[in-house]
């Protein structure tokens, strides 16, 4: 029986108190985020995130996984502090426009831009954007099925937005472990963070052009001898995702979900779904083939408990990762602008 909208609310709600653990703060010495930093100056703050996030969830339930994509690709680029959200204008383009964030789903940012209405009509001022998207993140993978973990909060939004820099540090769903491990190493994430957080692909979907490439027109990456598809893949999946995107250069926006069992919940099927041949992208296969992660995935997928425990962690650091506070950045009015214009380079 599908639990009403009021109980939902209540549920994300419950879910938003408990996650009064300590946080760690930032590094490089800068100001400590908290979970209370807003108990005085917008008390229900998490509150209200929580009952505008988990609405937009009832509407869309695809909402989770580009929640969790989009605030991946705002901390991965220049830390946790909203740059993804800045639209581009006729002066300059934003992070927003690099062409590996063309595909963001606009569900994800109307999900933001929702919470941040609420909350400007509670207390204007107050709440800044990162933490909005850090926050809704957080809800949408309890509300899935997923873990629990503390979201401490106090960034500022940042000052700039730049398309290079997301085509440079964002991973690519062809990308070797190699250069995944070297990538998320850099940004002082272990081999075992690298896996866990792979594991979000348990919501969601790609799009066809991603994995094209091992279902039409294969060659064999030893001997280039060529294939009906990735031999590494199950037979019945690969002939199936041949049916489903034989149109895609016509239509670019034919998907297919990342987990084919249990596309709307979040649990460790991504993981056993790669022991069965069933990884969607290049990076999945990768992640199972290769001795370094081979192991992690094997773990998660028979010990979902570790996984989720895993998971919280690696989403805690990532939260924290080059977070903007006090005179670093700003409480944006909106998400999609900067109050007064961005910092401009000298040079």
């Amino acid at each position: 029986m599908r639990l009403s909208l009021l109980l939902l609310v209540v549920v994300a709600a419950a879910l938003i108190i408990s996650w009064a653990g300590a946080a760690s703060p930032p590094a490089g010495g800068k100001q400590p985020l908290t979970p209370d930093f807003y108990k005085q100056t917008c008390p229900r703050a998490e509150r209200i995130i929580a009952e505008v996030i988990q609405s937009k969830q009832m509407e869309n339930p695809t909402t989770a996984a580009g929640v969790l994509r989009v605030f991946f690709h705002d901390c991965f680029v220049g830390g946790c502090d909203a740059s993804v959200l800045i639209a581009s204008n006729q002066f300059a383009k934003s992070e927003h426009d690099a062409e590996i964030n063309l595909s963001l789903p606009g569900d994800a940012f109307d999900a933001v831009v929702r919470a941040k209405l609420a909350l400007e009509m509670e207390c204007p001022g107050v709440v800044s954007c990162a933490d909005i998207l850090s926050l809704a993140s957080g809800v949408l993978v309890t509300l899935t099925g997923g873990p629990r973990y503390p979201v401490p909060l106090g960034r500022r939004d940042s000052l700039s937005s730049s398309p290079a820099a997301a085509d440079a540090e964002l991973p690519h769903s062809n990308f070797t472990v190699d250069r995944l491990i070297q990538m998320f190493g850099a940004k002082g994430f272990s081999v075992q963070e690298l896996v866990a957080l792979s594991g979000a692909h348990t919501l969601g979907f790609s799009h066809c052009k991603e994995f094209a490439d091992r279902i039409f027109n294969y060659r064999d990456k030893k001997d280039g001898k060529p294939e009906p598809f990735d031999p590494t893949m199950n037979p019945s999946f690969a002939r199936g995702l041949q049916g489903a995107c034989k149109d895609y250069l016509k239509d670019p926006t034919i998907a297919a979900f990342n987990d084919i069992m249990t596309p709307g919940k979040f649990d460790n099927m991504y993981f056993i779904n790669l022991e069965r041949g069933l990884g969607l992208l290049d990076t999945d296969e990768e992640l199972w083939t290769d001795p370094r992660t081979k192991p992690l995935v094997q773990l998660y997928a028979s010990n979902s408990t570790k996984f989720f425990d895993d998971f919280g962690r690696a989403m805690e650091k990532l939260s924290l990762l080059g977070v903007k506070t006090g005179a670093e950045g700003e409480i944006r009015r909106r998400c999609d602008t900067y109050n007064h214009g961005p910092n401009m380079p000298t040079n």
